[in-house]
């Protein structure tokens, strides 16, 4: 009798009481994890691409990135600075939609470019610009597993596959681990329309930045020699009033930084 009134009280329970939080989807954990890499208010930040070549540093590039999401497609815009090689300095590059730009003061024009292009080693264009891979991206749960994260932690890790929803992203393809616990990306792996593995990412040095812990280093590695590797450091974030104008092509002429 005790045991049949147990199973009773249990069938009137509420189910979330018995399985806990509903599970969120696939899409609703990519966005949860573009929620960790990315602010939710305008921001700029200085951004660092180290290169690599078997242990020995070849090049390196400094930017600085400002950022702002479109109030209709949620989508970030993003203006890009360079600052550092001295032979690259005040050059820019605009993520405006679907549509990648390049503009040289010098020759006061800008070029339509492929966020597929290599920016620096590992480093696309498309790596460099704010972008939540929700939007552009259908995500697919895979499994559950257990990885070993760049400080060689053992993570466990939601595994996702993202399929592009145009042609105009970087990739045809991602491969991605997300940590169950706190949403945290952990591992990417990004593919061409062929299916070839062009590099594999790790997300790492997770730190307090504007009121979220976020990682503030990305190494990459060549999908086919993994002696070539590329980091990206993140720092100086900063929230920020960015005007509109700033992310109008025919404005970049006119462009003069802070």
């Amino acid at each position: 009798m005790k045991r049949l009134l147990i199973l009773i009280l249990i069938a009137f329970l509420p189910v979330a009481s018995i399985a806990g939080p509903a599970n969120k989807t696939a899409d609703e954990i990519v966005a949860a994890s573009d929620a960790v890499r990315n602010p939710g208010k305008p921001f700029s930040l200085s951004v660092s691409l180290l290169e690599y070549r078997e242990g020995g540093l070849q090049d390196k590039m400094l930017l600085t990135v400002y950022s702002k999401a479109d109030q209709n497609s949620g989508q970030y815009r993003s203006l890009i600075r360079f600052i550092e090689p001295l032979r690259d300095e005040n050059k820019l590059m605009l993520k405006d939609g679907n549509n990648l730009w390049f503009f040289d003061p010098e020759s006061k024009s800008s070029v339509r470019l492929s966020p597929q292009q290599r920016l620096m080693g590992q480093a696309s264009n498309g790596d460099v610009v704010t972008v939540n891979f929700h939007k552009d991206y259908k995500a697919t749960m895979e499994n559950e597993e257990t990885i070993t994260d760049a400080d060689r932690k053992q993570r466990k890790c939601y595994k996702l596959n993202m399929m592009a929803l145009n042609e105009t992203v970087t990739y045809y393809r991602i491969e991605y681990w997300v940590d169950t616990e706190n949403d945290q990306p952990v591992k990417g792996k990004f593919y061409s329309e062929s299916e070839r593995l062009l590099k594999i990412a790790y997300y790492r040095g997770y730190k307090e930045e504007l009121g979220k812990i976020r990682p503030t280093e990305i190494i990459i590695i060549d999908g086919v020699d993994n002696k070539l590797v590329t980091k990206m450091n993140y720092s100086k974030y900063q929230f920020r009033e960015i005007p509109e104008d700033w992310f109008q092509r025919e404005y970049l002429p006119r462009f003069k930084g802070e």
